[in-house]
């Protein structure tokens, strides 16, 4: 494919957005993007002809196609990428090269190295590179961030985060280590790494202690398996520890377990789903024996990660060293599994 050239980015009235990879995820965050406005859909692809069909009954102008080559005919200013985790480091590569902003599911790249390909091609085009860490937009978290960044909480010097879905994924290719980089850490614990990562800004985090399983038993191929429970300890540089924990098809009690507490020298804080939602989040800050809820639902967050890169896109914004830690993120979650045996 010929690559066009990639000129300092401009204000764009309305992005020209493609969509590549029309299952759930991905159409749920076409549509948040078209009911926020200011952007036009112009090509869709996705090999499944259902997922499709499905995706240009919310943009029927659109083109269609079953690939990236056919989404990039198109010539979008961006693409959003849904697709198995193998695919996305090569094809956020081949958008990028082709001068369209790329908007990405996690994970970026299965490994760091994977991951430092795609953050090097956006700085080459300077093109504006996201990934679709859509924990950092909902309110209850963000209010935690605010806590600790603010210095409301004190030194903070441990901080417990988990994440256990008590389904697991519905997709044979996540538990099929080429196509997925891994089980359950990188597709729940990266959330988790994120969010330490985001809230604390701790720089390098390395990781001291790791253990994984399927099915309770450490894994006899890991080349070949995946996992589905991770617990693990991080220590940051100025030693503050952070634990966490992840996994699929855990009996919970509930549908989900997402939480995150925070301790510090002055005060704690808690973020946690409420009734086993994987959508409904309330934090508290705590004050020794009591607590005060300084978030709560209803907040519809799901679509808003997507819905910044779009704005961004409209104010002409390039290359965001931001990205960068991505391939921090990346490194942890590699040192967890190196850690691990894996």
């Amino acid at each position: 494919m010929q690559l066009r050239m990639t000129p300092p980015q401009a204000a764009l009235d309305r992005p020209r957005i493609a969509f590549l990879g029309l299952g759930w995820i991905g159409r749920h965050r076409m549509q948040a993007m078209a009911e926020a406005g200011g952007i036009e859909i112009v090509a869709l692809a996705d090999p499944d002809p259902q997922a499709v069909a499905a995706a240009a009954e919310l943009a029927p102008q659109a083109t269609t196609g079953g690939t990236l080559d056919s989404v990039l005919e198109a010539r979008p200013d961006g693409v959003v990428i849904a697709t198995p985790s193998a695919l996305h480091a090569g094809q956020s590569v081949a958008a990028l090269q082709a001068g369209a902003a790329v908007f990405c599911q996690k994970p970026l790249g299965r490994d760091a190295v994977e991951t430092a390909s795609v953050v090097e091609a956006a700085q080459a085009a300077d093109r504006l590179l996201m990934t679709d860490l859509s924990y950092r937009h909902a309110t209850a978290f963000v209010a935690m961030r605010n806590l600790i960044r603010g210095g409301e909480l004190g030194h903070v010097h441990a901080v417990d985060l988990t994440f256990h879905n008590a389904y697991g994924p519905d997709k044979p290719w996540f538990r099929d280590r080429a196509l997925s980089g891994g089980g359950c850490l990188i597709d729940l614990g990266i959330h988790l790494v994120d969010m330490a990562l985001w809230s604390l800004d701790p720089g390098a985090l390395r990781c001291v202690a790791a253990h994984a399983r399927i099915g309770g038993r450490p894994l006899d191929d890991p080349r070949h398996q995946v996992e589905d429970f991770v617990q693990a300890t991080l220590e940051a540089e100025d030693g503050t520890v952070i634990r966490i924990a992840c996994s699929w098809n855990l009996p919970a009690g509930q549908e989900a377990v997402i939480e995150m507490q925070a301790h510090g020298t002055q005060g704690g804080g808690r973020v946690a789903n409420v009734g086993g939602s994987f959508y409904d989040f309330a934090a508290w800050r705590h004050h020794g024996t009591t607590r005060d809820q300084i978030a709560g639902p209803p907040d519809a967050w799901g679509g808003r990660a997507a819905v910044d890169w779009a704005a961004r896109l409209r104010q002409g914004q390039g290359f965001d060293p931001e990205a960068g830690r991505l391939v921090t993120l990346a490194q942890v979650l590699d040192d967890i599994y190196r850690v691990a045996g894996l």
